[in-house]
C-alpha cells in the first residue's frame, strides 16, 4: 500500500514523486516510456540544445563585429543530434539518482485506474491513498489533408534529423513553431510560417509578438496569417491567405507545430469516476480532481502547457494531499519563447488588463539602456514593458521582447508574487553590468512618474 502513486514521469511527476518521497512518504512512479517525459526528451531541453547550436552559426556570421573573423564553417546536424543526446541522458540519470535518494519505486509499463485507490501496471496491481496523473500531452494532428506524409514530421520527430533541409514550412506560430523558426533560420534553411490566426505568439502582450514577428521577418523567416492550410502534397503546403485563396509552397521539410494535446486516453479515468474531456482533466488551483484522492498536475490538465507549472503543480498537490495547504498562483507564472530575439514575460498582459476593466500605467524602456544588452547584441533591440496597478503602483505585467531576457524574468515574477509597489521594488539592488538593469530602469522610471506604495 503506497501513500502516493504518480503516473507519468515528466517535471511535473517526478518532481511531485521525489518531493513526497523526500517528505518520508511511500511513493511510486509509473511512466510507460521515458524517464523525463517530452520537456526532457524531446521538448523543452533537446530545441535549447539545438538553439544553442544554431546560435553559434548566427555569431559567426556576425563575428567580424566583434572584431572577430571566423573564415568558413560548417553546421554538422548529426553532431548536434549526439551532443543532444549526450544532454538528455545526462540529465536522465540525474533524476533517476534523484528518485531512487528519495526512496521512490519506479514501475516501467501502462497505467490504468481501476478503481479510485487502485492502478494496474502489466499485471501488477498497486494500491495507494492518493494517484497523481502527470500524463502530459503529445502533438496535436490537426484535420489537414496529408498531415501524415512522409515529408511531414512533428515536434517529436524533429530532434532525430540528421540532414538540413533546404526549404521548410512550417504549421503554427505558437513556441513550438516560433523556436524551430529561428533554429531553422539560423542554420541556412529558407523558412516559411503558416498559421491560422492573425498574429503570432498568441499567448503573450500583443506588442512583444508584432516585434518579435518583425525580428524574425528580418532574419527572412516568411508569415502567412492569418492562414488556412488546405493541404500538404509530397512536401507542397496548399494554403489560402490574404493574398489568395490557391497557393503553394514547396518544401524539402514540413514541421506540424500546431501545439499539444492532453492524453488523457487509455487511463481508465471513466472507471475512476474522474471528469475530463479531450482538453484535458480539470482541476483546482490545489490539484483536487472531482475525485476524492485523485490529482492531476501539468500538460495532461490543458492549462499551463509549461514544465516549471508542472513542477510547481505537482508539489502543490503533494503538499495539500498530505496536509499542507497550498496553491498555484498563476498570475506571477513566468513564461519563455526561446527564439531570437527571446520573448519571457510574467503577470498580466494589457489586453487582459483592459478585458478585466483594470486602470494601469505603462512604461516601455528600450534594451539600449543596458550597457550590458549593448555588449551583447551588436545590432539586438527589443524593450520591456512594465504594467502597474494606477492607484498603488503595483506590479501586474513585465514583458520583454529582447535576448537574455529569460535570464532574468524571475525577478519580474517573485515582485508580481510579493505584489510590490514600484517604490519599494526601487530599492532593490540590481548588478552592474547585466541586461537585468532595464527592469531596475523602468522601475525607476514607473516610479519618477508618480506611482504610490
Amino acid at each position: 500500500m503506497y501513500d502516493l502513486i504518480v503516473i507519468g514521469a515528466g517535471p511535473g511527476g517526478y518532481e511531485a514523486a521525489a518531493h513526497a518521497g523526500r517528505l518520508g512518504r511511500k511513493v511510486a512512479l509509473v511512466e510507460k516510456e521515458r524517464i523525463g517525459g517530452a520537456c526532457l526528451n524531446v521538448g523543452c531541453i533537446p530545441a535549447k540544445a539545438f538553439l544553442r547550436s544554431s546560435r553559434l552559426c548566427r555569431e559567426c556570421r556576425e563575428a567580424a563585429a566583434f572584431g572577430v573573423h571566423t573564415g568558413a564553417f560548417s553546421f554538422d546536424l548529426p553532431a548536434v543530434v549526439e551532443r543532444k543526446n549526450g544532454i538528455v541522458a545526462a540529465l536522465v540519470k540525474g533524476i533517476g539518482d534523484t528518485l531512487q535518494r528519495a526512496g521512490v519505486d519506479v514501475f516501467e509499463g501502462q497505467a490504468r485506474l481501476t478503481a479510485r485507490d487502485r492502478v494496474q501496471v502489466g499485471g501488477q496491481a498497486l494500491q495507494a491513498a492518493n494517484i497523481l496523473i502527470a500524463t502530459g500531452a503529445r502533438p496535436a494532428v490537426p484535420p489537414v489533408p496529408g498531415i501524415g506524409s512522409p515529408r511531414v514530421i512533428d515536434s517529436d520527430s524533429a530532434f532525430d534529423l540528421t540532414v538540413v533541409p533546404g526549404r521548410v514550412a512550417i504549421i503554427g506560430a505558437g513556441c513550438i513553431g516560433l523556436e524551430f523558426a529561428t533554429f531553422f533560420s539560423d542554420i541556412g534553411s529558407d523558412v516559411a510560417v503558416f498559421e491560422m490566426l492573425p498574429r503570432v505568439a498568441s499567448g503573450c502582450d500583443r506588442d512583444v509578438a508584432d516585434r518579435l514577428q518583425q525580428c524574425l521577418q528580418r532574419s527572412g523567416v516568411g508569415f502567412h496569417l492569418p492562414c488556412e492550410v488546405l493541404g500538404v502534397d509530397d512536401g507542397t503546403v496548399r494554403f489560402a491567405d490574404r493574398a489568395g485563396p490557391d497557393q503553394a509552397y514547396q518544401a524539402d521539410l514540413v514541421l506540424n507545430a500546431t501545439g499539444r494535446v492532453s492524453v488523457v486516453a487509455g487511463l481508465g479515468l471513466e472507471d475512476a469516476g474522474v471528469d475530463f474531456s479531450a482538453a484535458g482533466i480539470p482541476v483546482t488551483d490545489r490539484g483536487q480532481t472531482n475525485v476524492p484522492g485523485i490529482w492531476a498536475c501539468g500538460d495532461v490538465t490543458g492549462e499551463h502547457m509549461l514544465a516549471h507549472a508542472a513542477t510547481r503543480e505537482g508539489i502543490v498537490a503533494v503538499n495539500n494531499m498530505f496536509g499542507k495547504p497550498d496553491r498555484v498562483r498563476y498570475d506571477a507564472m513566468p513564461a519563455v519563447i526561446y527564439t531570437h530575439p527571446e520573448v519571457a514575460w510574467a503577470g498580466r498582459t494589457e489586453e487582459e488588463l483592459k478585458a478585466a476593466a483594470i486602470t494601469y500605467g505603462k512604461t516601455v524602456v528600450p534594451m539600449g539602456v543596458s550597457g550590458r544588452f549593448l555588449i551583447e547584441n551588436e545590432r539586438g533591440s527589443g524593450f520591456l514593458k512594465l504594467l502597474t496597478g494606477a492607484t498603488y503602483g503595483e506590479i501586474l505585467g513585465v514583458h520583454v521582447v529582447a535576448d537574455w531576457s529569460s535570464e532574468f524574468i524571475v525577478a519580474a515574477s517573485a515582485l508580481i508574487e510579493t505584489e510590490l509597489g514600484v517604490n519599494q521594488a526601487a530599492e532593490i539592488v540590481f548588478p552592474h553590468p547585466t541586461v537585468s538593469e532595464v527592469l531596475r530602469e523602468a522601475i525607476r522610471r514607473a516610479r519618477v512618474g508618480g506611482r504610490q506604495p
